[in-house]
Parts: C-alpha cells; sequence; structure tokens
C-alpha cells in the first residue's frame, strides 16, 4: 500500500537548494544572485568568497548546499555544475517606526527575502 512518490520538482540532471528568511531586502540580494547566474560553481563559489557585499556569505551557503544536494542525492558530477539558474523573492517586512519631530513618525520598514539556486549538469565540450 502506502503512497506514491512525489514527482521530482527538477530535471534529473538538476538539484536545487532554498534559503529562506534572509535579512536583506529583495534588491540588494539579487545583485549578487546575478554575480553567479550561469557561471561554473567553482567559478560562482570564489566570486562569492571575494565579494564585498555582506549578503553574498549567505548566498554562498545556499551554493555549497545546492551543490551537496546534487551530489549526495542525485548523483551528479560535481566538476560539470553550473548554477542554471538563481532568482529572488519577498518575503515579511518587519514594520517598525521611530518619532519624528512636531510628533510624527516615521516608518522603518525591515524586508526579508529569499533565494533559489538551481544547478545543473552539463557535459563539457571537447
Amino acid at each position: 500500500m502506502g503512497k506514491e512518490k512525489n514527482p521530482r520538482r527538477v530535471a534529473d540532471n538538476e538539484a536545487m537548494a532554498k534559503l529562506r528568511m534572509l535579512r536583506t531586502s529583495p534588491q540588494k540580494l539579487n545583485l549578487v544572485a546575478q554575480m553567479i547566474r550561469g557561471k561554473k560553481v567553482e567559478k560562482a563559489l570564489t566570486d562569492l568568497t571575494f565579494s564585498n557585499k555582506r549578503i553574498a556569505q549567505d548566498v554562498k551557503k545556499c551554493l555549497q548546499s545546492a551543490i551537496a544536494n546534487a551530489e549526495n542525492n542525485h548523483n551528479l558530477d560535481v566538476d560539470e555544475l553550473i548554477v542554471a539558474e538563481a532568482w529572488v523573492g519577498k518575503n515579511l517586512v518587519m514594520k517598525r517606526g521611530r518619532p519624528r519631530a512636531r510628533g510624527r513618525y516615521g516608518k522603518i520598514m525591515k524586508p526579508f527575502s529569499e533565494l533559489t539556486i538551481k544547478v545543473r549538469q552539463v557535459e563539457e565540450q571537447a
């Protein structure tokens, strides 16, 4: 008996990792995600390691997770992986405030975002 197995959300030559509740705006996170799209994973990891952006370390952790998923769960070759897709989404926004002059109130928005990285195995051309 039992339930049927769920179909995979990605193709057979792909693996994915998702990171939620990143404490940065989606716009800033997208600048870092744009930096790694379409690159080989070794080059992307190097770029993230030496990036000056604060959020780059979290993006690197997500990329390493996607690589580990590809290797351990889907038996893909790590040397042939590229970052196929990296997309950013909005998450919740904490609303804070600060009293201002003449009885006014200044809104302070603290946005969160989420990141999804998909890696794909591509055979190298000789």
